[in-house]
């Protein structure tokens, strides 16, 4: 400290130098807001590439009078990107909420006298009084005349109370728990450690799933396909002359083979598995986390409020000197009940021990500082405290040593009762200083921390699940191993803090074998922990992080699933993904086999939704290709809510929990060409065959001025008598295929959930019936389609028709054999060579 500062330390400062300090922006402010604006979180959600693309198709469509295209067109896009703003909107709110300190007014020292001021008032060089109970809102050192404890629990885990003496730290986030005195304000708001933190919690930084990556990466091959398509189709209507209405409708359709819905459905699925983990006891905050917890594969926890209850017990109790059990229990018990300011050593004794209170004539409560407390009775003064702080004044001769070391070794706090060896001895000198007299042993205590009741069979189950856990705490690490020993954890060898600074921030080499071959970790800080979450990372591992503290937030931002206790700190519940509700460990097992149960049926309705895109782009290029019109309109495309929608919805609700499919997009692959090749070529097939079966005069049982209307009220458009054949042969001959599509994807169901052997070409038969009843509704809802005239004309169809079904059920036998043989003999895998690259699906 400058000359300056000394000067500052004795008489604070003037109102007036405070206040020109804060006018220079040294006050001690509460972090601002670190996330993105709403504008900007609209602009990216709402306005993204695809969504303008949508847009400008659906913005020409209304220019045209086509009202229900365009809603068709833009509708679940727009839904989508408005969910997925309101999601992040939420979080943000939150984040800018997150503040470490609490607002509470402080005492500095002003114009040389103690003024009361809000924490926020604080500038760069005043003087704060320190005293019991009182937060600590800003960093600097305990100045000459004081002392303070100070609990840190907050910021580093460490249980017990850190004794300050002048010239120590102390640090913004702590809390004063006895002494006073008086601090300097060395750094203030932003640049202090709770800012620091606070900031650094602030950071959005959610991860994309697994699943959410492999979806990507398919939207943007199918929108690169698309694209190329596109032009192609595009460029060949403007050579043959297309009306604007026909290229805008056109181009409706082809945005509309991404298969964009995904990202709907994904949303749906989080939602409702986010309601199911609700009601296990673990509150959803992110909403990927229901997914993002079933690729666990590394559990990081905290030990102080995750793994234990927060509360000590009784371990053992030794007597010493042949003193009868029964009279040292009471002795315990009484000194327990008698003590005027409980704590977590006197309330386990007083759980588990008899005996009465005693009449109590004086009391030293604990300190950290001296680390033991004391009664004095009518029959004499009593003391609890750490065997080491007593030793010196104990008589008798009795060495206690080798029990002390070997309950320590099992990770126990150790503990010793003694009693004045002169009965009228008091524990205070003259001036009421504490002081210990002659002390004689009466028994060594062990106290052990208090295991949640689940944990054990949590984490017995999470090794059968093939998960690992790793401890990671700011206490003693030989204290954390035996705890985790308890838990049924193989600790191992206990690494401490020190030794993971011994290396250095650029041997990430060493550092990560040191962390690979670690189960157990002690006396670790915040950053440290975060170091430790990193190197998993780096390693490959999918990493969810327990905590309940401060001090555990910047590892739970960097995890990939961040848990937090419901009792723990709010800074640490807010920057969480799940929230354990009843601080129950267990809530996790119920939460991995939700998520589990979600990929399933998110993988499952990616196979309907890329086979249906598939199927499409193929029967596009082909009927392009051979000179037969456009073969789809944007009010065709809407029976992909049969085929698709519905579907893959009750598919994804339905699903069961397995492990989730590491190979998933090869065997996307090895379904979905089979299915959209052969689908699309006896698709091509029906629709060829029924346009020429209507240019040959096939009017579907109507004249053809009703044929002509029904196609001019679909187009808007006026056609002449020689395009009557045309016209009436294109809309035959997509009714034909619609038919045939529509059917084959109700099938495809029935591959991926065989009810019988009969379908069984691609995985084993399933008990579960529901998919078979979903298809018969399907059915039933396709057929309403085809032979109510309103629907019909809706969806651009001719409507039910004796040559329809006459070319669309043989050509569906015909694919039912031929897609089942390709299936069964993996024609694919054999044509391709795709059996090294994805294996057998078993169940789904």
């Amino acid at each position: 400290m400058d000359v300056r500062s000394e000067q500052e330390a004795v008489v604070g400062l003037t109102q007036a130098e405070a206040d020109a300090r804060r006018g220079r922006g040294e006050a001690n402010t509460a972090v601002s807001g670190t996330t993105r604006s709403y504008a900007r979180i609209l602009r990216t959600n709402v306005f993204s590439f695809y969504n303008m693309i949508l847009f400008v198709i659906g913005a020409a469509l209304l220019g045209l009078g086509r009202y229900s295209d365009a809603l068709i067109s833009v509708g679940l896009g727009l839904v989508n990107a408005l969910i997925s703003a309101v999601q992040e909107i939420r979080a943000k709110r939150k984040l800018d909420r997150l503040q470490l300190l609490d607002r509470a007014p402080v005492l500095v020292v002003r114009d040389g006298r103690e003024v009361e001021v809000a924490a926020d008032s604080v500038v760069r060089g005043d003087v704060l009084r320190v005293r019991p109970g009182d937060q600590i809102v800003v960093d600097g050192p305990l100045l000459d005349g004081g002392w303070v404890e100070a609990d840190e629990s907050l910021l580093t885990g460490e249980s017990d109370p850190v004794v300050k003496n002048p010239g120590d730290e102390l640090r913004s986030g702590t809390s004063c728990v006895a002494g006073e005195g008086l601090q300097h304000a060395r750094d203030v708001g932003p640049v202090s450690y709770a800012g620091r933190l606070t900031a650094q919690a602030r950071r959005v930084t959610t991860d994309k799933t697994p699943l959410q990556r492999r979806i990507e990466f398919v939207i943007r091959l199918v929108m690169a396909l698309v694209v190329l398509m596109s032009g192609t189709i595009l460029a060949q209507a403007a050579l043959e002359g297309f009306s604007l209405l026909r290229v805008v409708q056109i181009t409706a359709v082809l945005s509309g083979l991404v298969p964009y819905g995904l990202f709907f459905l994904i949303a749906v699925a989080y939602t409702a598995g986010a309601a199911r983990i609700a009601g296990h006891g673990a509150l959803v905050q992110q909403v990927n986390a229901v997914e993002s917890v079933s690729n666990v594969d590394v559990v990081c926890t905290d030990k102080t409020g995750t793994l234990t209850t927060g509360r000590l017990a009784l371990a053992q109790v030794e007597p010493l000197g042949g003193r009868d059990t029964a009279e040292v229990d009471a002795a315990l018990g009484g000194f327990a009940r008698t003590a005027t300011s409980p704590n977590l050593t006197t309330t386990a004794l007083a759980a588990s021990l008899p005996g009465s209170a005693w009449t109590m004539r004086n009391e030293v409560p604990f300190a950290s500082s001296l680390r033991w407390s004391g009664v004095v009775t009518g029959e004499g003064a009593w003391v609890l405290g750490a065997p080491d702080a007593l030793a010196p004044h104990l008589t008798g001769g009795l060495d206690v040593s080798d029990e002390v070391a070997a309950h320590a070794a099992r990770g126990l706090r150790v503990l010793m009762l003694a009693r004045a060896a002169d009965r009228t001895a008091e524990l205070r000198d003259a001036a009421g200083h504490p002081m210990l007299p002659a002390l004689e042993p009466v028994a060594v205590v062990a106290l052990a921390d208090e295991l949640r009741p689940e944990v054990t069979q949590s984490i017995a189950r999470f090794h059968a699940d093939g998960v690992a856990l790793k401890v990671i705490s700011g206490d003693d690490p030989r204290t954390v191993a035996a705890l985790a020993v308890q838990a049924g954890l193989d600790a191992g060898e206990p690494v401490s803090g020190a030794e993971l600074d011994g290396l250095g921030p650029d041997d990430t080499a060493a550092l990560d074998r040191l962390v690979a071959r670690t189960t157990v970790f002690g006396r670790v800080a915040p950053e440290q922990k975060e170091r430790i979450v990193a190197s998993l990372r780096r390693q490959g591992r999918y990493v969810a992080m327990i905590g309940d503290g401060v001090n555990d937030a910047r590892a739970l931002k960097r995890a990939h699933v961040g848990v937090a206790m419901r009792s723990g700190s709010s800074v640490t519940r807010d920057v969480a993904d799940i929230v354990l509700v009843d601080d129950s460990f267990a809530a996790l097992l119920p939460a991995q086999h939700e998520g589990r149960r979600i990929i399933n049926g998110i993988a499952a309705s990616m196979y309907i939704f890329l086979a249906r895109v598939a199927t499409q782009g193929l029967v596009i290029l082909a009927v392009t290709m051979l000179g037969l019109g456009f073969p789809y309109s944007p009010t065709q495309v809407g029976l992909t809510l049969l085929t698709v929608g519905v579907p893959t919805l009750f598919l994804t609700f339905w699903a069961r929990p397995v492990t989730p499919d590491r190979n998933l997009l090869g065997n996307l692959a090895r379904f979905v060409i089979p299915a959209a090749v052969l689908t699309a070529g006896f698709g091509t097939a029906v629709y060829a065959y029924l346009y020429q079966l209507v240019l040959a005069g096939f009017t579907s049982g109507r004249t053809p001025a009703q044929v002509v209307s029904q196609f001019e009220s679909y187009t808007g458009l006026t056609y002449t008598d020689s395009e009557f054949s045309t016209a009436a042969a294109t809309i035959g001959a997509q009714t034909g295929l619609s038919t045939f599509v529509c059917l084959a994807s109700f099938v495809l169901i029935l591959f991926l959930a065989p009810p019988t052997r009969f379908f069984a070409a691609w995985t084993r038969p399933t008990d579960d019936r529901g998919p078979a009843v979903l298809v018969a509704a399907l059915l039933v809802a396709f057929a309403a389609v085809l032979f109510t005239p309103a629907l019909s004309n809706y969806f651009g169809l001719t409507g039910a028709a004796p040559p329809v079904f006459e070319a669309v059920l043989p050509a569906l036998g015909l694919w039912f054999a031929a897609l089942s043989a390709a299936y069964r003999i993996r024609l694919l895998d054999r044509v391709l060579g795709l059996d090294e690259l994805a294996r057998v699906p078993t169940e789904r």
